[in-house]
């Protein structure tokens, strides 16, 4: 893919005009935790201006204080030059901002029409002008290159892209002079992502400036023309995109090569004790080819939209592959269900834990032994307390969970400890496999540095691991071999001597990132 960017379609805006958006000394604060430091952003009319940087950096923050969601502490914002003051998300529609996320936000069961003007509703008297709404609709379709036909259509209907391209719609009948696309492409197929592109085009091509995230860093060498990289809540700078390459924006995001210490393992053995070979799920992933062995950390490594945690959960039962194969200590395998991946050694840590992970309103206790009432029960009739409770103890004292007593509620945890619980359930029937999805998401350092111990003891004692994760620094820190999943396969390994600018780069599609194509051998 070209790493050129596009200015042939759109001139180049006059230096004298105003900025279309001005922020300047942004900080927001979580309690304890500064979202963001001083962070500046300026957006020139009629440009495309990426915003990156890491996981944590505060480009999300940023977004959201200027959509409305949350207030900043400190700092100001300009609209066209003019002071604005942004409370809520009425406010940023008056102001023209307008913001497209991810999964189109619409309602399924109704038309394109009554989509974008649900809640601003055309009326003659105390109808609906459905003609005039159909007619304004028909003319904002044309802009983005749909056929009229697609105002009357259930959203339903359409295509997960034409759907997108709808929630674009939807924030031009407001009127919208500041268009933030929020990760637009992690759900598009390649063709569909040339769609989207031809859209954001035409839409600065009629004056509008769009603010694009994306962790696909290739991609804004296709579209941008401008560069604001975030780093640790503040912003690092703004650079021209033809001043740029991919693994120069990446080494903005990382502050340079980053390493840690940590200790290095061998695998107890050979034989891996699991084997994925080609496996896909169709419209999700293919070609995968990751092993684990025995007392091994294998990394799996993907952006937003790569595919992984799909990865994941076929792994362990919840979708059931398409294509390819599943070998558990050499025996080829087909998960059918959780269940079932569990009696066959197989344990999962869920990525959502209040969602998928722990009964917020039960103990310790009740959490760790939920789905091994197997092992506890007497005659298979009933639960043996006594025995719940005493694994309950071993594993609290085994993983450090900071508790008074395992009769402890899990809902009135910290996060840290509450994810060590859901990691204790694991345990109980010693797993063959662990898979880890996003093990540290939403802890705090010491109780992600708590984690990673663990998942090295584990490791130590003979289990083979495979670690999902997000968190780049975190895949360094805990893999033994690290593997990245791009556009839903898997592309490039890594050993332990990687970098973050490295992996990060290969990551976002860099043709030139330090390490051997997994497909092609290539021991160079």
């Amino acid at each position: 893919m070209s790493t050129q960017t596009d200015t042939t379609s759109r001139p180049e805006p006059a230096a004298q005009v105003p900025p279309r958006l001005r922020m300047t000394g942004i900080s927001k604060r979580f309690g304890a935790v500064r979202a963001i430091r001083h962070a500046d952003l300026t957006v020139r009319p009629g440009t495309v201006h990426a915003l990156v940087g890491e996981n944590g950096a505060g480009k999300s923050t940023m977004i959201k204080i200027l959509a409305g969601v949350e207030s900043a502490d400190t700092g100001k914002v300009e609209v066209d030059a003019t002071p604005a003051s942004i409370r809520g998300a009425s406010d940023a529609l008056t102001l023209g901002i307008a913001t497209v996320y991810q999964e189109p936000q619409l309602f399924a069961e109704l038309t394109v029409s009554e989509n974008i003007f649900i809640g601003r509703e055309l009326r003659r008297g105390v109808q609906v002008d459905w003609a005039a709404q159909n007619a304004q609709v028909v003319d904002v379709l044309d802009l983005l290159g749909l056929p009229a036909r697609v105002a009357t259509a259930t959203v339903a209907d359409l295509p997960i892209a034409t759907q997108q391209q709808v929630s674009i719609a939807k924030a031009l009948i407001g009127h919208a002079r500041i268009l933030i696309l929020d990760e637009p492409s992690a759900i598009l197929t390649d063709a569909e992502i040339d769609v989207l592109f031809s859209v954001v085009r035409r839409l600065v091509d009629s004056g509008v400036s769009v603010i694009y995230i994306s962790h696909r860093l290739d991609e804004l060498f296709r579209i941008a023309d401008e560069v604001t990289v975030m780093r640790d809540g503040a912003t690092i700078g703004t650079y021209p995109i033809q001043d740029l390459s991919v693994r120069k924006v990446a080494e903005l995001m990382v502050g340079g090569i980053l390493t840690q210490e940590r200790a290095v393992r061998a695998p107890t053995q050979d034989t891996p004790a699991l084997e994925l070979a080609g496996l896909g799920l169709l419209g999700s992933f293919h070609d995968v080819d990751v092993t684990v062995r025995p007392g091994e950390v294998t990394g799996l490594y993907g952006l937003v939209g790569s595919g992984v945690s799909e990865i994941a959960a076929c792994v362990y039962g919840i979708h059931q592959a398409t294509s390819g194969s599943i070998t558990l200590d050499g025996r080829q395998v087909r998960p059918k269900s959780p269940g079932h991946a569990k009696r066959l050694g197989i344990a999962l840590l869920p990525a959502n834990r209040k969602k998928e992970g722990m009964f917020s309103f039960q103990s310790i206790a009740f959490n760790i032994s939920a789905g091994h009432l197997d092992l506890l029960s007497k005659g298979r009739i009933w639960v043996d307390r006594a025995a719940e409770r005493a694994v309950a103890r071993d594993l609290i004292k085994r993983l450090s969970v900071k508790t008074p007593n395992e009769r402890q509620f899990i809902g009135a945890m910290s996060g840290g400890n509450a994810q060590k619980v859901v990691l204790a359930r694991q345990l109980v029937a010693r797993p063959k496999v662990l898979v880890l999805t996003e093990p540290t998401q939403g802890v705090d350092i010491g109780a992600k540095e708590e984690i990673h111990k663990i998942i090295a003891e584990l490791a130590a004692d003979g289990t083979a691991v495979l670690v999902v994760t997000s968190d780049l620094p975190e895949a360094l820190r805990v893999a033994d071999r690290l593997i990245v999943v791009r556009g839903g396969t898997t592309t490039v390994e890594f050993g332990p001597d990687a970098t973050q600018v490295d992996v990060l780069a290969a990551a976002a599609g860099h043709e030139e990132s330090g390490a051997p194509s997994m497909s092609s051998g290539d021991p160079s």
